[in-house]
């Protein structure tokens, strides 16, 4: 964490603001917040997650409209601009998980606690309620604060097993009156803006990730963690709320904090990657048409459609922060198909968020902005900046928990998918279990996207170093 830039312990004034935030008085309902503990709020997230960021909730209306409130937590009701925590939050950015430990952005007793949208708890939430047609489309939104409260904490895991196979309804929607039909009101809401976006030309991906199993502080293995409608549900509505929140500030004229992927950097090496399907991309990105592909290659083999998505994901590129000054156009996100997009929905472990949270609480209170265009342009740079370094950190991490259990299957041979050529050296990733490494024979001719065949030759737990030669 040192060696990348970040600071993983906090200072004495962050933990003498931490008690006198501690004693302050519980949230309770005042001018400009509204009084919405009784709607039948719920959490869906990480069945481990503890630092809870937004609520839900929906109704049907009688036009057939759907009317969606999602509430993201109100950080900055407790962490004042320019405090210790304040300071700490903007030297590091954001929260870095690794396999084995969490550093997190705010101190837990914050970020899983007084801030964190915990069951059965009070809590001061930023409000964006939207308005779903039948076709998807959100054609009015609002914003305001609240006091709320979430009635029940609901998980991807068990929730998308009984959206998907029929599993067991989880236990909060048995006991809680009216939980069911609340979700199903969701689900419904999810579907209709996925669809929208999907008619827009936003590319849909599936991943796999591989987490640590870790028992009596020792790796035992990896187990592969993929995506399910539960996701899906939380991805569109918070792709809604931050699309909704970008436009929000556009439209009352205040200085923007954007989150962008311009043009692909790899066109060609994605246009190549079809053409091994048969399928003819046009020369310059087009949305639409590598849209369409995925979908295709979605129903066709949906059993390898997560390493496809892989190969794309990385032709495609990282996104970025950007400043966005009234009447400039900052390029929009090419995989979203949006023009308008911000980080708004996680304040507890990402500091942009809680910068957006800022501007648009300072124009529904007809404040002036709390930050200068140039202040927000530095803000993005840093946190671009930390973004990279944390994805250093918890690759680093990564690594080592993955050779500790890869050195037991030296000399076997993986499908992989070529994920980098640097300098350095041509990385994989191998597919199951998903875990990268760095190809250090037969990898001449090979090309980001590539699918190879590699054997395993070398896993060292101390550097993390996972060796793969190709097989041609």
């Amino acid at each position: 964490m040192i060696e990348n830039g970040f600071e993983p312990e906090f200072s004495p004034a962050v933990y003498d603001q931490l008690r006198s935030i501690e004693s302050a008085p519980e949230p309770t309902v005042a001018a400009g917040i509204e009084d919405l503990r009784s709607l039948l709020w719920s959490s869906i997230d990480n069945a481990s997650s503890r630092d809870l960021d937004q609520i839900e909730w929906a109704e049907s209306l009688p036009n057939g409209d759907i009317r969606v409130l999602v509430g993201i937590a109100d950080v900055d009701s407790m962490i004042a601009k320019g405090s210790p925590l304040d300071k700490h939050a903007a030297l590091n950015t954001v929260t870095v998980y690794t396999q084995s430990r969490i550093f997190p952005m705010l101190p837990e007793e914050i970020s899983t606690g007084i801030t964190s949208l915990n069951e059965g708890e009070d809590r001061f939430v930023v409000v964006a309620d939207m308005t779903v047609k039948e076709n998807g489309d959100v054609p009015e939104s609002t914003f305001f604060r609240a006091l709320a409260r979430n009635h029940a904490k609901l998980d991807y895991e068990s929730l998308g097993d009984w959206f998907d196979h029929g599993g067991e309804m989880p236990e909060p929607m048995q006991r809680i009156d009216g939980l069911k039909q609340q979700i199903e009101v969701q689900r419904e809401a999810a579907k209709r803006l996925a669809a929208y976006r999907r008619a827009k030309g936003a590319l849909e991906f599936e991943s796999i990730e591989s987490s640590a199993v870790i028992e009596d502080g020792e790796v035992k293995g990896l187990v592969s963690v993929v995506s399910n409608s539960a996701r899906k549900l939380i991805e569109n509505f918070m792709v809604a709320a931050n699309v909704e929140m970008a436009e929000f500030l556009e439209s009352e004229g205040s200085v923007s904090l954007r989150r962008v992927v311009r043009s692909p950097e790899r066109w060609d090496g994605i246009r190549r990657i079809a053409a091994e399907y048969d399928e003819d991309l046009p020369e310059q990105p087009d949305q639409p048409a590598l849209a369409a592909f995925l979908e295709k290659r979605r129903v066709a083999d949906p059993e390898h459609f997560p390493d496809l998505s892989l190969s794309i994901i990385k032709l495609i590129g990282s996104g970025e922060y950007v400043v966005e000054r009234p009447g400039e156009d900052t390029g929009g996100h090419f995989g979203l198909a949006v023009r308008d997009y911000a980080h708004s929905t996680a304040p507890n472990r990402r500091f942009t968020d809680i910068v957006v949270q800022r501007l648009v609480k300072a124009v529904i209170e007809g404040r002036p902005s709390p930050y200068t265009a140039d202040e927000v342009d530095q803000i993005a740079t840093h946190a671009n900046d930390q973004e990279r370094a944390a994805r250093k950190v918890e690759r680093k991490l990564r690594k080592i928990v993955a050779a500790s259990v890869m050195q037991r299957h030296i000399g076997e041979t993986f499908q992989a998918i070529v994920t980098g050529d640097t300098p350095s050296g041509v990385f994989a990733r191998i597919l199951r279990p998903p875990v990268d490494g760095r190809i250090e024979q037969g990898q001449q001719d090979l090309n980001v996207g590539d699918k190879v065949t590699v054997r395993l030759i070398s896993a060292d737990p101390r550097s993390g170093f996972i060796d793969f030669a190709a097989i041609h």
